[in-house]
């Protein structure tokens, strides 16, 4: 369920809400506490299914039946849905949630062997460099984030196991604390006599002093609202209303809802949107979206520059490709194309399996503001028709097994050890064209006999001439190669030759030769083609397709600025450099 407004300036002043409460308790008339229970997280992100599964995956919380976006965590549900979102949970009325397990130190070993891909696990650690603390008379502790900006702290409390709590930001602790137990029940009681809070059965909710201002508003984050639930939400809605509480939306059956049962949006301290809802209470059915074609299928037509070439520019990207595999898979089986729904996941799985640590806001197809839809497409190659790589010749084979053992990243000995993408050099002219999870964005300007390319990953622009040209000669051998184009018909060829070799593509030698195909096929749409011929690799030529989606109104392409510092390769070699010098201590101490 999506609460919005459009009175965010009136809600950025709400920290007061608890003291104005305080005050008024002793002009209100004796009440009867509502009684509310702790019922659901509601959290923003890009795609429900993955998150579904990374939440029973872990942090053991089960699918709730018969809804496919909703993961119950012992008497919690956690709600996702797609929504916009401008950043994690940290620093809002709603700083994090809390989970208990058994053996934390065995948790955290887990995860972390886990790491940052595959699944998206970004652990936190402490100034110390450690994953877990101990607190003296409470428990321990370590944080972590879901993939989406979510933080989530994991607690050794033995007496209270699964989710375990609710962590609030407050200007006002204490009068937070005071307001959530008047308004919404619950007992007033100290955390293994330690931490102030709010006990709701088997829930706490807890607060922390916020000294940076105010805390951000929880709509338009992660965690979007918390739900309380009441028994009698029009009896607790007047009890409400009696202590000033400000209601968002009064309590009403919403559209699409899953039941008959009602909902209200009130106003907490600090930001912070709280649904109360009533028993019965199962969720709205959320709308799927499915991002409309701006193509149309009727016949299109090119359209020209002044001196009549088929005009290609514009800012183009490839963020609703990114997620296609190279090769199809043995599991597409004759299938050509995906459902959205398979689409969007597969799409949010490459990102999560290619995130690196990043945070959340690097990620271009995970922020809701990409207009395509992701595409459909079953995989890149297209021929062979069976969607996979040719064979590779006997030589190649021959050279590969011979071939001395890869250092691997961590034991790098110089930067020379590490790929030409770590070292910010380039990702070569096969895999610059690649959609990734961010700088997708592709920039094409024409003049009379050229056309200038240039690829926001690695900030690779190429000048290539249309003009007649007869052979490419031996040449300069160059990072990214020669490249030289013509016109057939619509579409814009490009041949690339001339390779250092230094820019292999899957194995592939200095002397591939990459022809590229450029095609508008809509106002906006534009199909890439790129055929690979390596004789010296592969027994046949082999081709690969994905489609660039127009973007001129939102998308820029930005500075890749990553030669300044380059801290990547720095943190790279000085890991190294440390793994040595413990190899060498402990082989010293084997000695002795």
């Amino acid at each position: 369920m999506k609460c919005r407004t459009d009175e965010i300036e009136k809600t950025k002043t709400s920290g007061s809400i608890a003291a104005k409460f305080i005050a008024s308790l002793a002009l209100a008339m004796p009440f009867l506490v509502s009684a509310a229970e702790p019922h659901h997280i509601h959290i923003a992100l890009s795609n429900t299914s993955e998150a579904v599964g990374w939440y029973q995956e872990h942090l053991d919380c089960e699918l709730a039946m018969g809804r496919d976006n909703v993961v119950l965590c012992g008497n919690t549900e956690i709600e996702f849905f797609l929504g916009r979102t401008v950043g994690g949970s940290q620093g809002t009325g709603v700083d994090h949630i809390g989970f208990s397990v058994p053996d934390l130190d065995a948790k955290m070993a887990e995860l972390e062997s886990v790491g940052v891909r595959g699944s998206g696990v970004r652990l936190i650690r402490f100034e110390d460099g450690s994953l877990v603390r101990d607190i003296p008379g409470l428990f321990k502790i370590a944080f972590i984030t879901d993939p989406w900006g979510t933080k989530i702290e994991l607690v050794q409390d033995e007496e209270l196991l699964g989710f375990h709590h609710i962590h609030l930001n407050s200007v006002e602790p204490v009068a937070a604390l005071d307001w959530y137990n008047q308004v919404l029940g619950g007992e007033r009681a100290r955390l293994k006599g330690m931490l102030d809070g709010v006990l709701f059965d088997d829930v706490w909710l807890l607060a922390s002093e916020y000294t940076d201002g105010r805390p951000g508003i929880t709509q338009g984050r992660t965690i979007d609202h918390i739900g309380f639930e009441v028994a009698d939400l029009d009896a607790a809605a007047e009890q409400m209303s009696r202590l000033d509480v400000e209601f968002r939306q009064e309590p009403m059956v919403p559209d699409n809802g899953r039941s008959g049962a009602k909902q209200a949006f009130i106003l907490g301290p600090d930001g912070v949107m709280i649904a109360v809802v009533e028993s019965g209470w199962a969720g709205i059915e959320e709308e799927v979206f499915v991002a409309e074609s701006s193509d149309s299928a009727e016949l299109y037509v090119v359209p020209r520059t002044p001196w009549g070439e088929p005009d290609l520019q514009g800012i183009w990207t490839a963020d609703a490709a990114h997620g296609i595999p190279l090769q199809r898979g043995v599991a597409a089986g004759e299938s050509n194309e995906l459902t959205p729904e398979e689409a969007a996941a597969r799409r949010e799985r490459g990102t999560l399996n290619s995130i690196w640590g990043y945070d959340r806001e690097w990620r271009d197809t995970t922020l809701g503001y990409v207009k395509s839809a992701p595409s459909t497409q079953v995989a890149m190659i297209v021929d062979p028709p069976n969607g996979q790589l040719p064979e590779t010749t006997e030589a190649y084979k021959q050279l590969v097994a011979n071939a001395p053992p890869r250092i691997p990243p961590q034991r790098a000995r110089t930067p020379v050890d590490l790929g030409t993408y770590v070292r910010c050099i380039t990702r070569g002219p096969v895999g610059m064209m690649m959609p990734s999870i961010y700088n997708n964005g592709l920039q094409i300007i024409q003049s009379p006999g050229n056309v200038a390319i240039q690829k926001e990953m690695i900030h690779e622009t190429r000048i290539i001439s249309t003009e007649p040209r007869e052979g490419f000669g031996e040449g300069l051998k160059t990072w990214l190669g020669d490249s030289h184009g013509h016109w057939e018909g619509d579409t814009l060829v490009v041949e690339v030759r001339n390779l250092n070799g230094r820019t292999s593509y899957l194995g592939s030698s200095e002397n591939m030769k990459l022809t590229q195909r450029f095609t508008r096929t809509g106002p906006n749409s534009l199909e890439y083609r790129f055929t690979v011929e390596d004789p010296s690799v592969w027994t046949e030529p082999w081709t690969g397709m994905f489609n660039f989606i127009l973007d001129d109104s939102q998308y820029e392409l930005v500075e890749y600025a990553c030669h300044e510092g380059n801290y990547g390769m720095t943190n790279t070699l000085s890991a190294a450099r440390t793994l040595d010098a413990r190899e060498a201590e402990q082989a010293s101490n084997d000695e002795e």
